[in-house]
């Protein structure tokens, strides 16, 4: 008769393993509500220039912490998706107790702009998610991800493109701008990497702001 001999410590690692997983999910979730929460008060309370700082970056901003800070790809895109529907959910809700029916706390005040600013916080966080890696691919992601903030900055900054917003420019546009591109060296940590990262984002920023342009 074989003796079996269990290893405890596989489970115990495996047991560890699913507790972060289940922390990140509720933390993903109660940060979605947090976020969405502020950011109906801060359009309420707080002046123009706060507002703009804070939508759409501070939603950004989640989806960045929750994608990096994720286990794997597909938890990435669980918790991402759910840290974004509770922002919605909480803001629009907020707005709602407010007798604000148009939700132009979020989104722009409209389906289309909700659908569109979710599928960016999921595309943002599967991104920052790939930046984990210290191959090219997590040079392109950290690009995409700086090229796709700039991009926006630049259209908000421009007068003449379509989210053009007369007070976005000069101090809004220039301190994010200038975290965007931080964001390169703070994802990436070497100079190749950066640099890699740097070309991406140029390209996607300019992108960006040619269909603005034309649109």
């Amino acid at each position: 008769m074989k003796n079996t001999t269990i290893d405890y410590a596989d489970f115990a690692e495996y047991d560890r393993r699913q507790s972060a997983i289940q922390r990140h999910v509720v933390l993903a979730f109660l940060a979605g509500l947090a976020v969405g929460a502020l950011g109906m008060a801060i359009s309420g309370l707080a002046s123009d220039l706060v507002s703009e700082f804070y939508d759409p970056y501070a939603y950004l901003a989640l989806a960045i912490v929750v994608g990096a800070t994720a286990t794997g790809f597909g938890w990435a895109l669980l918790t991402t998706f759910l840290a974004g529907t509770s922002m919605l959910v909480s803001a629009m809700g907020g707005s709602a107790v407010l007798g604000q029916s148009d939700f132009e706390v979020i989104g722009g005040g409209h389906a289309a702009g909700l659908n569109l600013l979710l599928v960016l916080l999921v595309a943002v966080g599967l991104l920052a998610h790939v930046t984990r890696r210290s191959d090219g691919w997590g040079d392109l992601a950290a690009g995409a991800i700086t090229g796709l903030l700039v991009g926006d900055v630049i259209d908000r900054a421009t007068p003449g493109f379509i989210d053009s917003q007369p007070g976005f420019w000069p101090v809004p546009a220039v301190m994010i701008g200038t975290l965007s591109v931080a964001l390169i060296f703070v994802m990436r940590g070497t100079a190749a990497g950066r640099a890699r990262a740097a070309v991406l984002a140029t390209g996607v920023a300019a992108v960006i702001a040619a269909l603005a342009l034309a649109f």
